[in-house]
């Protein structure tokens, strides 16, 4: 299976910038980058020191069901380019491990698929992952703060 990781859709974070609210209806908070720890949800990059970025609560899931989990995000405050869609492991995954887990069609969580996964081996557990018929795509989520990081989806 060949997979690619994928940032937030464009549309989804122009709707953001251009709103400026969260998934929660509050304001989004904006600060000034002091450097790479920021990483951007939408670009796969770290926002560079003295760039504004956006902290924000969002759901990356287009239905509401027990399983559509919101948290803390980053974003870049102006326009970045989208990150582009392939296999290699986006930038702004620099921690030893994360989770990863798989979801149907229906964006539910499939019960069996989520761990805890070194970095080096995300693209190897997504594959096997999206191998099955019941998984449509993989979640990859901070394995310290549960923070959504980016979605991988079957290549095409």
């Amino acid at each position: 299976m060949k997979i690619a990781f994928h940032g937030l859709p464009s549309a989804v974070v122009a709707d953001i910038r251009r709103t400026q609210i969260d998934a929660y209806g509050n304001p989004v908070e904006e600060h000034m980058s002091d450097g790479d720890a920021y990483p951007c949800r939408h670009c796969l990059g770290a926002i560079p020191k003295g760039q504004t970025y956006l902290i924000l609560a969002h759901c990356p899931f287009e239905t509401r069901n027990p399983y559509a989990e919101t948290g803390p995000i980053f974003l870049c405050a102006t326009d970045c380019a989208p990150a582009p869609h392939r296999a290699d492991l986006p930038a702004i995954l620099l921690a030893p491990d994360y989770i990863v887990r798989g979801y149907g069609a229906d964006e539910r969580i499939q019960y069996g698929t989520g761990q805890m996964t070194p970095t080096d081996q995300i693209a190897t557990y997504a594959a096997h992952l999206l191998d099955r018929d019941d998984v449509a795509f993989v979640d990859v989520r901070s394995a310290r703060n549960n923070c959504f990081q980016c979605r991988i989806w079957p290549a095409s």
